[in-house]
């Protein structure tokens, strides 16, 4: 009897397998809701289903006659303009450009560019996903039902387990080789900064993947509990020589659709109190005196920031908050990204007011500058010692493609040199960088490098025992600020440091090492803080081992296919 309940699932399967359009709409709502997930919004709850839709539709749809790679990618690519054009909307701040005299509409057309072109390199990621297991679902890891037999629902729960396997080593090999390029804004793993902490602790075990490959399990294990829910409401519809057989097709079913669910929530469960017992974990400090950093953030817009105005505030204003915070007692005193937009070069450097301060006060200082390199120079951030001699320089190493360079310059590098009006263009510092302070070894990002965890772990493993960022923010608004304050909230947990991180319009920040924001500042106001931190030395898994859940994934979705196919043939 087709009852309502058996109407509904049946429903379900049409829309999920049958109607293309529909998926893609589907698809991209699913990704939408999971853009909601991350900050301003914190509804980081939902990213833990809103990969379900998708998932479903890529392996139901996988034994339909119709599907293609080119069509499960299609789903793919929905769910990751829905995703990351709202997560990274933002980018669209880049509007007005027209304090350095570019049209309003042509300012417009270029924040759109920008903001389209990131979201659709993102769709290229998950659609790969999505055609990968697709392909693989049809081609190796078969659903289809054979002869009643009384293993058949622990087979059937078995292929939805290799496929979760492999779903989830495909999402988190691809999201690796995809932050191993110039143009990467984090994966699921992020949704849940700086909200969600207890799982979050997980991120020492392998970095951020560890919290990612949860996350996909969960959704993937719900997805296959649906696929198998909605088959069972087919075979129930089935006219067939065989009553018992049909019953028995869907009693198999919904048991392992059961399994799937009660799994999914078992890990979801058991992995977020196991973070919770990680971040109740007292914090030793083993009984060190603190470390006294001082933050400024200086408030200074772009649009004067490179002109003569901006740099007599810069010097005025960073002067002043040294000065301001050395008399409050701090050991050092930690400046934004590009803070004095200047060559630190003598004699211009040693003219300053804020480096006659150093050598009056003989507080370290680090400065956010530019530091010439032949003829190129590098965004860096120089420690000054009490002396105001340069005893570290941190290079930053990962650039902005477009903002900060261009991309395979070494093949457009003559047509680039053609068209630019600049004599010099910014480089980008090597990997095995090591900053030695006069309070100790720091792990050191700038800006977009928060968005990639290895070279914090790099740094974290070759002796930083605390963890200094620096960053401009402008001239996006608060949605992009509490983005960036959520990635370094997972830096501090993966590396187990004290985090201190200044910006120039907000927000600036300090975090313990179980990712809890001590402090916060105003957007868009001058301000300055005192952070009180601790060394540490301890290394996590992460920072030991790096992420080896990857090859592990991999190795285990291989092996799992290549039984499975020996198996089906």
């Amino acid at each position: 009897m087709n009852t309502g309940s058996q109407r509904l699932q049946n429903g379900i399967a049409y829309v999920l397998v049958d109607n293309g359009w529909k998926q893609c709409g589907l698809a991209l709502v699913s990704g939408m809701s999971a853009g909601l997930a991350p900050e301003p919004v914190k509804a980081w709850p939902l990213m833990w289903v809103a990969l379900v839709p998708v998932w479903v539709m890529v392996i139901a749809g996988a034994s339909h006659h119709k599907a293609t790679v080119w069509k499960t990618g299609l789903i793919g690519a929905c769910w990751g303009l829905g995703y990351y054009g709202v997560i990274l909307m933002w980018i669209t701040g880049l509007h007005p450009l027209m304090w350095m005299g570019v049209p309003w509409l042509t300012s417009v057309a270029i924040a759109l560019f920008a903001w389209v072109t990131v979201t659709g390199w993102g769709m290229v990621w998950s659609g790969l996903w999505a055609s990968l297991l697709g392909w693989i679902t049809k081609h190796l890891v078969s659903s289809s039902l054979s002869p009643a037999s009384q293993s058949q629902s622990s087979r059937l729960f078995l292929l939805a387990i290799i496929r979760v396997l492999i779903g989830t080593a495909l999402w988190c090999s691809i999201d690796w080789l995809w932050s191993q390029g110039f143009l990467y804004w984090p994966s699921l793993a992020f949704t849940q900064s700086p909200n969600n902490l207890w799982i979050l602790q997980l991120g020492q075990w392998s970095g951020p993947t560890t919290v990612t490959a949860t996350i996909v399990i969960v959704n993937g294990l719900l997805a296959e509990g649906l696929v198998l829910w909605s088959a069972a409401a087919r075979s129930s519809l089935q006219r067939s020589n065989s009553e018992g057989f049909n019953e028995f097709k869907r009693s198999s079913s919904i048991n392992a659709a059961q399994k799937c669910g009660a799994i999914a929530l078992g890990v979801f469960l058991s992995l977020h109190i196991l973070g919770g017992v990680l971040f109740h974990q007292p914090i030793a400090v083993d009984n060190q005196e603190p470390l006294n950093i001082g933050i400024i953030q200086g408030n200074i817009p772009t649009r004067i920031k490179l002109y003569a105005e901006g740099l007599r505030r810069a010097i005025d204003g960073y002067t002043t908050g040294y000065q301001k915070l050395v008399e409050q007692g701090v050991d050092a005193v930690l400046t934004p990204e590009g803070a004095l937009p200047i060559f630190w070069t003598p004699p211009l450097s040693t003219r300053t007011s804020i480096f006659k301060a150093v050598l009056d006060h003989k507080i370290p200082l680090w400065l956010g500058t530019f530091v010439p390199n032949g003829h190129d120079f590098t965004q860096s951030i120089i420690t000054l010692d009490a002396h105001g001699e340069t005893v570290s320089q941190y290079n930053k190493a990962k650039l902005v493609p477009l903002g900060e360079y261009i991309p395979f310059a070494q093949i457009l590098g003559d047509i680039v040199d053609r068209l630019s009006p600049l004599e010099a263009y910014m480089i980008p510092g090597t990997t095995d960088q090591r900053i030695t302070t006069p309070l100790g070894q720091a792990i050191m990002g700038i800006c977009y490098e928060s968005a990639f965890a290895e070279p914090f772990r790099q740094q974290a493993a070759r002796g930083g025992e605390f963890l200094l960022t620096a960053s401009n923010n402008d001239p996006y608004n608060t949605v992009m600020m509490a983005q960036h304050h959520a990635l370094d909230v997972m830096r501090a947990i993966e590396t187990n440091r004290w985090a201190v991180r200044a910006t120039n319009t907000g927000y600036s920040g300090v975090v313990n090492p179980r990712g809890q924001t001590l402090w916060r500042s105003q957007a868009n106001i001058y301000d300055t803080h005192v952070a009180s931190i601790y060394r540490r030395r301890t290394q996590t898994l992460y920072v030991r081992y790096g992420d080896w859940l990857t090859p592990l994934l991999i190795i285990g979705a291989i092996a799992a296919s290549v039984l499975q196919a020996k198996r089906h043939h």
